[in-house]
């Protein structure tokens, strides 16, 4: 691969091939310590900081090991949203090309018969969402005798209690020698009780922001009466080259900003739980393409999603949780690029985010605009 990683010198030409392509030099932290654990077999516990090339980080070595002449599934991938398996399955396209791996992906609401003819193409990797996996399994569509490895991306989700029964059943359709990997940017402990649960002596590896690439992100707020945000939501989006995701925390909160916004003359792209499929594609296509400086987002529509060059995370809402502070802001300063999050907070918010902020190790100014720029606050 490149001779800054000895673990993959080894790797198979198609490996070597899309690494140099990707123009990679060095792996990231989570890459070093995860691969070798999966390449010898180990089920895995890992945890590291978004943005930090977890998803990489499994299909290197689930890649290296897939057997491109046996027509049988041999690794299953689950994730808990379908834009987490929408991009998991366009990493696998491209670092399986030249090699011979089919990939494919099935969600939840999307065709049947579609998904049934994908599976008569016989693919050896599958990334899909927990109900739908079991849906296919107990029409045994999808056979699970030959699967060698189970891949829980953004493990933390996936063991809510909304998944984790079809989670349990899935995992139970394998052989007892499968290997067992969870990946996660949050690790709570009740989610490694869990995952311990399920797996033969995990190896358990923990990545610490220090560890991770070190990108330039400043934290910002501004402080504002509740009804007042939403100016401010305008002027961030008027910056110059933004690109920005806003997060709110429920659906009737997005909604009624998205109208607002709209009629003052934003363009924007919403991201909510009952957004339509077609609705959410359009959506993050325009905002990929630059046509749209802002997406308006709630947490659980935007777990895993991944898009290059996002310059502001912006919490409208103050999230509840150090963990939803860590999430959302992981959607910019990705892979070592600079980005802002920025926080509007009222008086009362004030003291809760500086709590968040501190409890991270986080530098946080305060700042105001002037003149459509964004200046220290007196």
């Amino acid at each position: 691969m490149n001779s800054t990683w000895s673990l993959l010198e080894e790797a198979k030409p198609f490996l070597q091939e899309a690494w140099k392509k990707a123009s990679y030099t060095t792996p990231t932290a989570i890459q070093e310590k995860a691969v070798p654990a999966i390449l010898d077999g180990r089920d895995v516990i890992a945890e590291s900081p978004t943005g930090t090339g977890k998803t990489l980080a499994y299909l290197l070595p689930v890649l290296q090991r897939i057997n491109p002449e046996s027509k049988n599934v041999q690794t299953l991938i689950m994730a808990s949203s379908r834009e987490l398996v929408m991009q998991i399955h366009q990493e696998i396209q491209k670092w399986s090309e030249g090699s011979g791996i089919l990939g494919a992906s099935f969600i939840g609401g999307a065709n049947v018969k579609r998904q049934q003819e994908k599976l008569k193409k016989r693919p050896q990797i599958i990334v899909g969402t927990p109900g739908r996996v079991s849906e296919l399994i107990k029409q045994k569509k999808i056979k699970m005798h030959e699967v060698k490895t189970i891949v829980l991306d953004e493990g933390d989700q996936l063991l809510q209690p909304e998944h984790l029964s079809d989670i349990k059943n899935i995992i139970k359709t394998t052989l007892k020698d499968r290997q067992l990997l969870l990946f996660s940017a949050t690790l709570p402990e009740k989610t490694e009780a869990e995952a311990r649960s399920l797996m033969q002596n995990p190896e358990v590896i923990k990545v610490s922001r220090d560890e991770s690439v070190q990108s330039e992100v400043d934290h910002i707020y501004f402080t504002a009466e509740a009804r007042d945000k939403i100016d401010l939501l305008q002027k961030l989006s008027r910056l110059d080259g933004a690109k920005a995701i806003a997060f709110v925390k429920d659906i009737g909160n997005a909604a009624v900003l998205a109208e607002k916004l709209m009629y003052k003359g934003l363009p924007l792209g919403i991201l909510h739980g009952d957004s339509t499929k077609r609705e959410r594609e359009t959506a993050i296509k325009s905002f990929r393409a630059g046509e749209l400086p802002m997406l308006l987002a709630t947490d659980v529509a935007a777990r895993g999603l991944d898009i290059e060059g996002v310059t502001h995370v912006i919490h409208y809402d103050l999230p509840e949780t150090v963990e939803q502070y860590v999430h959302r802001s992981g959607r910019t300063g990705r892979n070592g690029a600079d980005g802002t999050v920025v926080s509007l907070v009222t008086e009362r918010e004030e003291r809760e985010l500086k709590q968040i902020c501190r409890g991270l190790k986080v530098e946080l100014h305060k700042k105001r605009f002037y003149k459509g720029e964004i200046v220290e606050s007196k």
